[in-house]
């Protein structure tokens, strides 16, 4: 069955003080993995500032449209990874995205 990867772009992070908020932000992101069941392979993990390497030189701003995370599904096509990706906690209040792409085997 093919593989797809959700890549993670915005989304906001919850105010450190507010236990509450990240329990619930938490459990929101945990719940949305786990109801994936077995197509959800790789739950993944945010991650930090990325750099862009390119033959001009280093940027270290993040790029246009920084990654803040990923996850890596087992889907029968684009169209149920894109159904899978639409339940994501990073869609809340319309501050992040899920971009989806096949991982296209070597």
């Amino acid at each position: 069955m093919p593989k797809f990867i959700f890549a993670y772009h915005g989304g906001s992070a919850p105010n450190p003080d507010d236990d509450a908020e990240i329990a619930r932000i938490m459990g929101a992101w945990q719940g949305w993995l786990e109801g994936m069941g077995a197509a959800c392979l790789d739950m993944g993990n945010p991650v930090g500032m990325s750099k862009t390497v390119t033959a001009d030189g280093l940027r270290d701003d993040g790029g246009a449209n920084p990654l803040s995370g990923y996850t890596i599904v087992e889907a029968a096509n684009m169209a149920a990874a894109c159904d899978l990706a639409q339940g994501c906690p990073i869609l809340e209040g319309g501050a992040g995205s899920v971009e989806v792409a096949p991982i296209v085997e070597m």
